[in-house]
């Protein structure tokens, strides 16, 4: 199956440099994810050694770490799946579908970083791995999120009513956003630094 090293790495933007994520990077993609205000609307990650299985020790690698004039601001999880699909055709859905999440720190959030690198993380998806379909899914409560998923042209495909189980919070709704390669391709790809936002 089509996996992240199969792009070509490093890869830069105007503002930022994204590689897949290293043992080095572990510290301080944990200390990200361990901010209350990262932690909040995340998977929530049990322990160190459960982050490292998860995030750092995956073979292939699935989460690509953000660099910021030197200094590690977020990652990207870039995950390859197959599509739900008929037996007979069920070897043409494998690997065409991919799931896209993220997390940055919350010094750099309303400056654009987060737009910017997901938008990367579409280019790589679509047009070095050729996937034909990404989603991305939130709390339907976390705003900043889903402000991502609209600048970067992704469309809302649906609300799950109490859906999705917060450990604080209780059962709050659910959304996912989608787009499909021939919209990726249609459409003008949008300029992260005319975003002030995430």
């Amino acid at each position: 199956m089509t996996s992240l090293l199969d792009a070509s790495w490093p890869r830069t933007t105007e503002r930022l440099t994204l590689r897949p994520i290293t043992a080095a990077d572990a510290d301080d993609v944990w200390r990200i994810r361990c901010e209350p205000a990262v932690d909040e609307w995340t998977g929530g990650v049990l322990d160190r050694i459960d982050f490292d299985l998860r995030f750092v020790e995956t073979d292939p690698p699935e989460t690509v770490v953000v660099i910021h004039e030197g200094r590690l601001i977020g990652d990207l999880w870039l995950c390859v799946t197959n599509a739900w699909a008929q037996h007979p055709v069920r070897d043409e859905a494998q690997g065409v579908e991919a799931v896209l999440g993220w997390c940055f720190d919350p010094a750099v959030h309303g400056r654009g970083f987060a737009t910017e690198a997901v938008t990367e993380g579409l280019h790589v998806l679509f047009d070095e791995l050729g996937v034909r379909r990404v989603k991305a899914e939130a709390f339907a409560d976390n705003l900043p999120s889903r402000r991502v998923m609209e600048r970067v042209g992704m469309r809302h495909e649906g609300t799950g009513v109490a859906d999705s189980l917060h450990r604080d919070r209780g059962w709050l709704d659910g959304v996912t956003y989608a787009l499909l390669a021939d919209e990726w391709r249609d459409r003008s790809h949008p300029s992260p630094d005319s975003h002030a936002s995430v």
